[in-house]
């Protein structure tokens, strides 16, 4: 399933409108990127898979900040 771990954004769900106006069902994926990044307190490379607006979120408040107020699950670290 394609969720940030950091900001919790998951896919939404919208309409593809034609020309003649007819409605089709579409899915809005996240922007989601396969990052490491390096956790000072640990001493390790972390992976996660994150929004852009996660990568932003993780240079503003620092990694373990991040981590600390992720919305998803933590499940790996």
């Amino acid at each position: 399933m394609k969720v940030c771990e950091i900001t919790g954004k998951v896919a939404l769900v919208g309409n593809n409108v034609s020309h003649s106006n007819v409605k089709t069902k579409r899915k809005f994926n996240p922007n989601l990127k396969t990052k490491r990044f390096w956790s000072e307190e640990e001493g390790r490379w972390i992976t996660l898979k994150v929004s852009t607006s996660g990568i932003k979120t993780i240079n503003k408040k620092g990694l373990a900040a991040a981590l600390k107020d992720a919305a998803a699950p933590k499940k790996i670290y």
